[in-house]
């Protein structure tokens, strides 16, 4: 197998970290050929706060990805999150020299709309164009090759602290991988998850992670506002366990098990058995009352979504209306409760498959590790080994000669 064709996106989240190994078999199709999952040990809200456990939890992901795949990983593409994630949007201003806008002149604009004083403990992650201006016309998505004498470029900047990308970048290198790339989590969750007609209608994507939900907000095909909500999983969970008093891995089996946000549709008179601390007796608990304690939790989440449409005047935009996805969002009931709240329609969004082992990674959990495999397949050429050229070289030739001797009998 030719190894400058192997793809690895590595999400190194709070709940579990997932790597998952594919190749390029053409300039748009992928084929995964090896995935490795590992409870994430290390982690707070998206942040490492224990480099050591990281580090180990990386490494078992990648060893049971390489095992599967029988490859050697040396290089990936990350995922990021995190509260300390901040982005905004900026615009930027230059002349044309020449008559044509050249690709050149694109990246100038670029740079002019990136030019703005940010902390010095930060630094940007991406610059997302959103539109083009040439004069007076707006809406333009490419503008090479047209005319005019004044360009102008709206983008998005995402920002992180330095210090924490330092931090997940040094434990994904202690495993003897390379940080070819980093890429923001709900941008990588986008690609897998949305098709480009909702992303041109106006759609939010809401990431339920573990420790973090991530929004991202598309209109026109662009990325338009991003921002990581420093509520996920973890909290519904966390919620239960001091509900119920029962450990928290108790309490993510009944989350998982039992687990629904709205009280209406349970059954009112059903109850499980629940297990409390070592040496307790188990006791019985309502269903309803379960419903009761995650749906506040949820409530909590869609009122700060439905505040972040308000606040940033979202509502005529987002006409696709709002798309869940991410482990958290397979509590059961979440989509009604999030339609109820915000008004919009709201569904959940499954990761788009492709080749090889794609039946495995058809849940919401796997949105971003499929998407930062996407995002790798983009910045990777396919190329083609000598051994895999050399026959078609000789086959040219061959055609070549038989022809060449074709023509002389003829002629």
């Amino acid at each position: 197998m030719n190894e400058k064709n192997i793809l690895v996106g590595l999400d190194i989240g709070t709940t579990k970290v997932c790597t998952i190994v594919g190749t390029k078999t053409s300039e748009t199709d992928l084929e995964i050929i090896g995935i490795g999952t590992h409870p994430s040990h290390g982690l707070k809200k998206g942040s490492v706060v224990n480099i050591d456990k990281t580090v180990s939890s990386i490494q078992a992901s990648l060893e049971e990805a390489k095992l599967m795949a029988g490859v050697n990983i040396t290089q990936a593409t990350i995922g990021i999150a995190g509260s300390h994630i901040y982005s905004f949007n900026s615009s930027g201003v230059v002349a044309i020299k020449g008559q044509e806008i050249t690709s050149d002149d694109v990246d100038r604009v670029i740079e002019a709309a990136k030019a703005v004083v940010i902390p010095s403990d930060r630094q940007i992650l991406h610059v997302i164009p959103r539109e083009f201006r040439v004069d007076n016309t707006r809406g333009i998505k490419n503008p090479v090759g047209m005319c005019g004498v004044r360009l102008e470029a709206h983008v998005h900047v995402v920002t992180g602290s330095i210090s924490l990308i330092q931090n997940l970048v040094k434990c994904v290198e202690a495993t003897g991988v390379n940080a070819e790339n980093i890429v923001l989590q709900p941008i990588a969750s986008s690609e897998s998850v949305l098709s480009s007609e909702e992303k041109e209608m106006g759609v939010i994507l809401v990431d339920i992670g573990g420790g973090t939900t991530d929004i991202a907000v598309w209109k026109e095909g662009s990325l338009i506002h991003s921002q990581i909500i420093p509520v996920g999983g973890n909290h519904f969970t966390n919620d239960l366990a001091v509900a119920l008093k029962v450990p928290h891995a108790e309490a993510e089996r009944i989350k998982i098990n039992h687990g629904c946000v709205l009280q209406e549709s349970v059954n009112q008179s059903a109850h499980i058995t629940v297990k409390g601390i070592a040496g307790t007796r188990p006791r019985e608990v309502a269903i309803n009352y379960i419903a009761k304690v995650l749906g506040a939790r949820a409530e909590e989440l869609f009122d700060i979504v439905k505040e972040i449409i308000a606040e940033k005047d979202f509502d005529q935009d987002i006409s696709g209306g709002i798309v869940l996805t991410g482990g958290g969002a397979l509590i059961k009931s979440l989509p009604e409760l999030g339609e109820y709240i915000i008004g919009k329609p709201t569904k959940i969004g499954y990761p788009s498959p492709f080749g090889g082992m794609t039946n495995i990674m058809q849940n919401p959990k796997f949105s971003t590790v499929m998407g930062l495999l996407i995002e790798s397949g983009k910045h990777k050429p396919i190329s083609i080994s000598r051994d895999q050229q050399q026959p078609q070289i000789d086959l040219i030739g061959k055609l070549s000669d038989s022809l060449k001797s074709v023509f002389k009998e003829i002629f």
